[in-house]
């Protein structure tokens, strides 16, 4: 956010480059904070690095025009020129506007979304001085914006909106820190049309060229319902046809709940402060401590979060970790990674020893290229990161952790049910422990010190035996693996859009199972990964609890396959299920699962996965809920109701676990910004879960 300076601005006028849309974009929720990387540095990490690792999205900095500050007080060209637009140019000290575009379509090409920094509550400094003017040569004079344009109608002041002299002086007081100046940055009259149409027609041309969605600085000091009108305002991305993904920055320490993170959800997820704090907090005494994250008190709620161990205004304000702590940094995002708390984040970008330095650049302001390994830290590129990104792809879809288990202050382990499992030591010395991992029998590869080949693992292997495995982390390391990295298999790539025959299927069997006290459950079937019929080479199921086992196994692709479901004593005694053999054909892409019951067994209250598809209509901010006659589904309290997701807007869909054999009643809502619901009419909607599988609903709002 943030910072001081000038007077001089120009701005153009906004013409739009259509960018292409054939691309196919990495399905993960992980992103890449390249910050205040020059557009060219930012192409070749995204074809190089960010692609083939599996992130989803690349966050880069303000690409606006900015204040030029060759001489100020805090040095020469600091980092904070860029967060004081002057037009809204796409002609910055990163790159040109062409160089921008290009940057976005290489990206995609890459698999990469590609997320801006948006500086929309401000412009300039108004305190910077005579003559300063942008890195396009744009001209402005205190609150004059001739290029954008805005005037001096166009920003609150001292009586006009704002209560006091033009500074915020109650941080607690809304009307003040929503229209008065931050830092003395002229603070745009969000309240007008003509303003919000200014800033939705920068924002539109960004997503015209391809971006796909914004980190929003300083929204705090914008009114909810404000932002709320410029976000409705906004075109779908241009790849993938969706609501661009909003992140915003709600700098934490109100002791006002109306400016606390909580309050913003409804047009966004937030930036976690809270929980940056949290793991450095942790990392910097006992780490296990981190089993009680689930009792902080953090920002808002997991589905609602960007998370972060540190960005570029905290680390400044030494808050959170940073690059300057070494190996904690680097176990806390291998933590950030595998703890399933919002969509989480790598932060890299240059070494300082002034809070205002400046990256490097040309001597001109304009910032030079990317070089790892001297000014600019590159952790997002290094093989343990870039296996924690394949590890939290393969855990997403578990959004729970396991058998978290404390070995001493400094070492901790856990799994993402039988997904993927990562021991951490924080301490000088190795150690050496058993942990339940949650994954099926056999060898995998250790994400952290090397990668999967097609002949082995170029790092560590660890062996689970009954679900368990005795582990060497290393000091000051940690020791990661995941259903996906196997010794000697293809690695499942993150995308598949040409349907490749050496892809491998990642095929889930769940069964609900009543084994007896000295008995486990596995599959076996008529293909060598399934053990080929033969029940000493069967794949062993995970307990999941709830008599319900489970287990994830690479098949090939586009292959019919034949399996029954058996019961295995530790003397190597078998019990079969009865009946035909089960079969199943894996598709030519993409994931795999059945769910059964053990045939001759009676389960008692198996959860039936129900997946609830509706298409509604919203405003911007306005979000839907799902509410029924079970505990699972609120009891009809619109507080508990559960919250369902846009990412196929104007579809909203969530998956909810069900009692089996029983009657539902169900209805949707929509909740405003405010907290105001909105029931859908008519009479309540219904059916009744099936005993064992799953139900689908498909449903249009009345």
């Amino acid at each position: 956010m943030v910072a001081v300076g000038g007077t001089a601005v120009v701005t153009t006028a906004i013409t739009a480059t259509s960018a292409r849309a054939a691309v196919v974009l990495n399905d993960s929720e992980v992103t890449a904070n390249l910050w205040e990387w020059n557009w060219n540095s930012v192409a070749a990490a995204c074809t190089d690095h960010l692609g083939p690792a599996g992130y989803g999205a690349v966050q880069v900095a303000p690409p606006q025009e900015s204040v030029r500050l060759p001489n100020s007080n805090d040095g020469t060209h600091p980092w904070y020129e860029v967060y004081q637009p002057v037009s809204y140019q796409l002609e910055s000290r990163f790159g040109s506007r062409q160089q921008f575009a290009e940057m976005v379509t290489t990206c995609h090409e890459a698999g990469v979304r590609v997320y801006v920094d948006a500086v929309v509550n401000h412009m300039a400094g108004t305190n910077n001085p005579p003559g300063t003017r942008g890195y396009a040569g744009t001209e402005f004079s205190g609150y004059d914006y001739p290029a954008v344009p805005y005037g001096a109608g166009d920003f609150h002041r001292p009586g006009d909106n704002c209560p006091t002299d033009g500074s915020i002086n109650d941080w607690d007081n809304e009307a003040q820190v929503t229209s008065c100046e931050l830092l003395s940055l002229a603070d745009l009259y969000t309240e007008k049309e003509s303003v919000r149409n200014k800033i939705a027609s920068y924002l539109n041309d960004l997503i015209g060229l391809g971006v796909d969605g914004f980190r929003v600085d300083a929204v705090k000091h914008i009114r909810k319902d404000d932002f709320a009108a410029i976000l409705g305002k906004l075109n779908n991305t241009v790849v993938e046809g969706r609501r661009p993904y909003v992140a915003q920055e709600i700098f934490d320490g109100a002791s006002n709940p109306a400016l606390q993170a909580r309050a913003f959800i409804g047009n966004g997820d937030v930036l976690d402060f809270a929980y940056a704090k949290g793991i450095r907090s942790a990392f910097q005494g006992s780490i296990a401590t981190l089993a009680n994250i689930p009792n902080w008190n953090l920002d808002a709620p997991s589905a609602n979060v960007f998370a972060m161990v540190t960005n570029h205004d905290l680390e400044r304000d030494g808050v959170v970790l940073s690059y300057k702590d070494g190996t904690d940094y680097v176990l806390a995002n291998y933590f950030a990674l595998a703890y399933p708390h919002g969509r989480p984040s790598v932060y890299d970008s240059f070494t300082w020893s002034d809070r205002n330095q400046s990256p490097p650049h040309n001597g001109d302001g304009y910032v030079t290229d990317t070089v790892c390994g001297g000014t600019w830290n590159c952790l997002s590129q290094t093989t343990g990161i870039k296996g924690m990104v394949g590890w939290a792809n393969a855990a997403r879809p578990v959004q729970t952790i396991a058998d978290f288990t404390v070995i001493n202050d400094n070492v901790i382990g856990f799994h993402r049910g039988d997904r993927a499992w990562i021991g951490i030591n924080d301490s000088g010395s190795a150690v050496s422990a058993t942990f339940t991992t949650g994954l099926t029998d056999g060898d995998y590869c250790d994400v952290i010190s090397g990668s999967v080949t097609g002949s082995g693992c170029s790092g560590g292997t660890v062996t689970v035996s009954g679900g368990r495995a005795t582990v060497t982390i290393p000091a000051n390391n940690a020791v990661a693996v995941h259903l996906n990295a196997r010794p000697g298999a293809t690695p499942s790539p993150t995308i598949s859009p040409t349907g490749d025959p050496t892809d491998r299927i990642a095929t889930t069997f769940t069964v609900h199972a009543t084994p007896g006290a000295d008995q486990e459950v596995h599959v076996v079937g008529s293909i060598p990964e399934l053990g080929s019929w033969a029940p000493a080479d069967a794949v062993r199921l995970v307990p999941q609890g709830g008599n319900t086992y489970r287990g994830t196994i690479d098949l090939p692709p586009s292959t019919q396959v034949e399996y029954k479901f058996i019961k295995v004593t530790a003397a190597g005694g078998v019990t079969w299920e009865s009946g035909a053999n089960r079969s199943l054909t894996t598709p030519v892409t993409g994931t795999h699962a059945v769910t059964e019951t053990f045939r001759g067994d009676s389960v008692p209250g198996s959860a039936i996965a129900a997946s609830f598809n509706a298409t509604v209509t919203t405003f911007f901010g306005q979000n839907v809920f799902v509410v029924g006659n079970v505990a699972e589904l609120g009891s009809w309290n619109p507080d508990e109701a559960v919250a369902l997701f846009a990412a196929d807007y104007p579809v909203w869909r969530a998956t909810v676990n069900l009692p089996s054999n029983t009657a539902i009643e169900y209805k949707y809502l929509k909740k405003n910004p405010d907290g105001f619901v909105t029931w859908e009419s008519g009479a309540n909607r219904s059916f009744t879960t099936p005993p064992t599988g799953t139900h689908t609903s498909t449903d249009t709002w009345r």
